[in-house]
């Protein structure tokens, strides 16, 4: 069965989620500076960032999921995670669009 193949980062108890965004979020970064991506990377943040905190504390609020291994600070009604998270994934989407892609062609 596949959970059983997964590690147990569990052990980071309260720590866990912001310990894999930290990890995750090392990684975007690596790949937007190895492709020169960071200004690109910021854009698509900030573009995404309103509806993203929107559904994310939509999603919190009317009981869609909750986090439980997490640091209970909250920030603007969301926890601190989610807001990390919002930055980590487009950021790391864009990382490997240009590490797939290549530089934009002049």
């Amino acid at each position: 069965m596949l959970p059983d193949l997964l590690p147990d980062i569990g052990v980071f108890g309260p720590y866990t989620y912001l310990v894999t965004e930290v990890i995750f979020g090392a990684l975007a970064l690596g790949l937007l500076f190895v492709t020169d991506a960071l200004r690109r990377a910021a854009r698509t943040v900030v573009a995404l960032y309103p509806l993203a905190y929107f559904w994310d504390w939509y999603t919190l609020e009317v009981g869609v999921f909750e986090i439980p291994l997490r640091t209970g600070v909250e920030f603007l009604w969301i926890p601190i995670e989610e807001h990390i998270f919002m930055i980590v994934v487009p950021a790391l989407v864009v990382g490997i669009h240009e590490l797939v892609n290549g530089p934009p062609i002049d």
